[in-house]
């Protein structure tokens, strides 16, 4: 994968690749949070979170490879 700081700041892929990261990260992050409290509506709601974040993360990697029914 590319770094995103080698690209110019007017390529958007350095800016996509950024928020894709964050997006991974924030997602295991809750995915991570889900067994450490035993309380089922907390787990759901970070469960939808995570997958909500993991849609967002496909949804910018289709803009950088311009696939998906939304790019073409």
């Amino acid at each position: 994968m590319t770094d995103p700081k080698s690209l110019p700041e007017s390529d958007p892929r350095r800016h996509t690749m950024q928020v894709r990261s964050r997006l991974t990260e924030l997602a295991e992050h809750l995915r991570e949070d889900v067994d450490k409290v035993d309380e089922p509506r907390f787990k759901a709601l970070f469960e939808t979170s995570a997958e909500v974040l993991a849609g967002l993360e496909k949804a910018f990697a289709g803009y950088e490879e311009k696939s998906g029914n939304a790019w073409r």
